[in-house]
């Protein structure tokens, strides 16, 4: 068996974090870990951080200046000693059997990178989240999954983590880097992610930042996105490759014909 460390940053979730972590702990698995990383709180998040981890053995309380998310995950994956890693946000839910269904897949399947749990929404918008099926052409053009989904701790390294430059939507660029040579993505069909919808969630506030991930995606991917693309991702994302197709007329029908 395997161990799995799951990693949750923190920043300012005294209202859901027990919540949290108590999903997390009723977990069905054997062998796992949870590592928490406060990224600067100002609340009472680090108590209750603490206070987990002195009750129970399998968590692992940590603290440091505020960062940024990417920080704080990163921060906590160096700490940890699983060879799986499942990242869970501080304000949101898994079920029981979540970790040893995603665990399984990667045990006997190599060719499987990622193993992503179906997800549904509560708080402030209730249903099913319907991503679409993972396609490299799609992701691309936008981020289809979610941050919560297990990978292998090698995997991890080869990537050299999550960008700290990125504010927001950092695991898209932690997905591209993860799988733009080639890998299977496995979607499970149960529901075993609750993604909480609040005002003040960062899928929201953060909305007018995504030219400057754009911009950070293409430094860090030209390659990458010049094999889907056809060059850079633009700013109208759903129009790139037409928009490079377009404005590159001649590279365009070179690189077809070397396909």
């Amino acid at each position: 068996m395997k161990r799995v460390s799951v990693i949750v940053p923190v920043y300012n979730m005294e209202a859901y974090l027990s919540t949290t972590l108590d999903s997390i702990l009723a977990s069905d698995y054997g062998d796992f870990e949870v590592v928490l990383m406060d990224d600067g709180s100002c609340d009472r998040s680090p108590a209750i951080a603490r206070s987990y981890a002195e009750r129970d053995p399998r968590v692992h309380a940590y603290a440091k200046p505020n960062g940024g998310v990417s920080t704080a995950r990163n921060a906590a994956i160096r700490l940890s000693t699983g060879d799986y890693i499942l990242p869970v946000d501080a304000d949101n839910t898994i079920e029981p059997d979540f970790i040893g269904r995603a665990a399984r897949v990667l045990d006997r399947e190599e060719d499987v990178l990622v193993v992503a749990p179906t997800s549904d929404f509560f708080g402030d918008r209730t249903g099913i989240w319907r991503l679409p099926k993972f396609r490299l052409s799609l992701l691309a053009r936008k981020n289809i999954m979610d941050n919560c989904a297990m990978y292998r701790r090698r995997d991890y390294d080869r990537v050299g983590g999550y960008c700290e430059q990125i504010v927001t939507r950092e695991d898209w660029a932690f997905w591209i880097g993860l799988l733009q040579h080639g890998g299977r993505v496995v979607r499970l069909p149960q529901v075993l992610h609750h993604y909480r919808i609040r005002g003040d969630s960062k899928r929201v506030t953060h909305r007018h930042k995504l030219h400057s991930v754009i911009d950070k995606l293409n430094e860090l991917y030209p390659d990458f996105f010049r094999r889907q693309l056809y060059g850079p991702l633009r700013y109208r994302r759903s129009w790139s490759k037409l928009i490079n197709i377009l404005s590159y007329p001649v590279r365009y029908s070179g690189e077809k014909r070397k396909k």
